[in-house]
């Protein structure tokens, strides 16, 4: 059996420097098998994964721009919409999605297409 210390004697200047690397947790390192024993044991008992976060992109667009393009998907989602509602079977026509669905195709979205007003020379 093959013992390892956990420091490495400098001799150039007689101080230990701690090796590179995990420090053991008994007298010896881990042989593979019970390095991977203990991982195997560790996520079979449903440890939980570390959550990766990524942070959503800035968006660089400005307002007039975002003003725009909301009402622009707004505009298509009515189309969506109303085709729809076309091809709705004649036993759903009076049903509670026909009646959202003429709701939505009913409404006036042309009083949105005006552009808002530009913010102190920053849009």
């Amino acid at each position: 059996m093959r013992y390892v210390t956990h420091y490495m004697r400098d001799a150039t200047q007689g101080i230990e420097v701690m090796k590179r690397g995990p420090k053991p947790i008994g007298e010896t390192a881990m042989t593979h098998a019970e390095r991977q024993a203990r991982y195997r044991a560790a996520h079979a008992n449903g440890a939980p994964k570390p959550k990766i976060k990524y942070r959503k992109p800035a968006d660089r667009r400005s307002r007039p721009q975002r003003w725009r393009d909301a009402v622009a998907e707004l505009v298509e989602l009515q189309a969506d919409c109303q085709t729809w509602l076309d091809g709705l079977p004649e036993n759903l026509a009076d049903g509670a999605t026909a009646e959202a669905l003429r709701a939505i195709c009913e409404l006036d979205l042309s009083v949105l297409e005006i552009d808002p007003p530009r913010g102190f020379g920053r849009d």
